[in-house]
């Protein structure tokens, strides 16, 4: 019995606000995290995953474990109120145990486009006992994101871009349509050359050729574990098309880039800039 009304509660919070003030807050997800220090709460978080990384004062916080690889006993350790999780974090069996233990869990909505963050705000302000708060910060971020983006739209040129997530198998993993890095290139002006599949899906060399990106697109971390940018531009399957034969290529702060969070309308225009600077710059971006 108890158990169901555990269970009750931590799907209710999906979509009725939370009206108490948790004290001590665990989170999982680094776009969560970066909202909930938006909102003031930092204070309260005594436990974040691998992935937040922003705001700085993260460092100091006892870590929890990669987002789809939590540990229910660490979870536990920090005597959390309250965990805001991602809409993927897992696995399951620890969640479970969480909810089994009394921890209120609040999973937060997926966000499929950059439009949807807004939402994710309102959600963990709820969460935390910040509703007010958060809608203005809701409306803020949609200001901003439309602002940012009436200006890449005057963009003078469309360029044709790849976003290379990481090498498996010997094949550069690509994101397709459906994915935060196609929404970005999108929003930043560009066109993504790999649209046609989806999700993240390995390409064949002839494939990348055929589509003849401009520009490569990666997270600076991950560049970095696949040797770098020249490592990358020099690959076969990248050096005979335009960006490598121009040796074209852009990355970034991971989260930023793919996070979704509230740094989403900064993030679109450091992309804009990085792709056209002059135009950019003469857009307002």
């Amino acid at each position: 019995m108890i158990r169901r009304l555990i269970l009750a509660l931590t799907v209710s919070l999906t979509a009725l606000p939370v009206l108490a003030e948790p004290s001590r807050i665990v989170v999982a997800g680094g776009d969560l995290t970066e909202i909930v220090f938006a909102l003031g709460a930092g204070e309260r978080v005594v436990g974040v995953d691998q992935t937040s990384s922003f705001p700085a004062e993260t460092a100091e916080i006892a870590q929890i474990g990669y987002v789809r690889r939590l540990s229910s006993e660490g979870v536990l350790s920090l005597a959390p109120d309250l965990v805001i999780a991602a809409h993927d974090a897992g696995p399951d069996v620890a969640m479970e145990q969480l909810e089994a233990a009394g921890v209120t869990i609040a999973k937060a909505p997926a966000a499929t486009t950059a439009a949807d963050i807004s939402e994710k705000i309102r959600f963990v302000g709820a969460a935390i006992g910040a509703a007010e708060k958060a809608e203005d910060m809701a409306a803020a971020f949609t200001e901003d994101l439309a602002a940012v983006t009436a200006k890449t739209a005057q963009l003078p040129n469309k360029p044709r871009l790849m976003f290379i997530l990481a090498i498996r198998n010997g094949a550069p993993l690509i994101g397709g349509s459906g994915t935060s890095a196609d929404e970005m290139i999108r929003l930043a002006g560009g066109v993504n050359v790999a649209a046609e599949i989806d999700g993240y899906k390995p390409m064949s060399q002839e494939a990348i050729l055929s589509a003849a990106p401009e520009v490569i697109v990666m997270m600076e971390q991950h560049a970095t574990r696949m040797g770098g940018v020249e490592e990358v531009l020099s690959r076969p399957e990248i050096a005979l098309t335009p960006a490598g034969q121009n040796a074209r290529a852009v990355t970034m702060d991971g989260m930023l880039l793919l996070g979704f969070g509230p740094r989403t309308p900064a993030a679109v225009a450091e992309l804009a800039r990085a792709l056209q600077p002059e135009a950019a710059k003469a857009a307002g971006l």
